[in-house]
């Protein structure tokens, strides 16, 4: 049983890597940005950051899939920005297996073009600032240059996965 936690910054690519993991391993997908309160939604759609105390019900909901799917004996592919360091330990308190951790890596450059480009979302390019601001780059993890073409990501996940114990 496995859980895979994509995390990084909004325009990263968690969702098109999450979907096609998924499709790949045959597993369930949970999109987090699909969990965050309304409240929430309008912030961003409004170029208003999160803060911590925004995050708390959202990361309640994410920790809920992750406890179920574990509790069940499920694998399951997520996706969440869980850019702080605290945000991820909150995620994986009292689990009696550690999900595993992919980040996908990209510049602050890269990012911003792709979010100038993406259509009918919430996030606002104008935030990615304070994204980068809040990240606390995991030391732990499979780490993904996001500039990989999808397949070749996949095969690297795919790879590390085998790898581990």
């Amino acid at each position: 049983m496995t859980i895979l936690i994509l995390m990084g910054v909004s325009g990263c690519g968690k969702t098109t890597l999450g979907k096609a993991l998924s499709e790949k391993l045959n597993l369930p997908y949970f999109e987090a940005d699909d969990l965050h309160p309304e409240e929430n939604i309008r912030k961003m759609s409004s170029g208003i950051p999160l803060t911590d105390d925004d995050r708390r019900p959202w990361l309640e909901r994410i920790r809920s899939i992750i406890n179920t799917q574990q509790n069940t004996g499920e694998s399951a592919v997520i996706s969440c920005s869980a850019l702080k360091e605290s945000y991820r330990q909150y995620l994986q308190e009292g689990l009696s297996d550690s999900p595993v951790w992919v980040y996908l890596k990209g510049s602050f450059d890269t990012l911003a073009a792709r979010l100038e480009n993406r259509k009918n979302h919430f996030f606002k390019k104008e935030m990615l600032e304070s994204q980068f601001a809040a990240l606390e780059e995991p030391e732990y993890g499979i780490v993904v240059d996001i500039e990989l073409p999808l397949e070749e990501k996949i095969s690297l996940i795919m790879e590390k996965l085998e790898d581990s114990p």
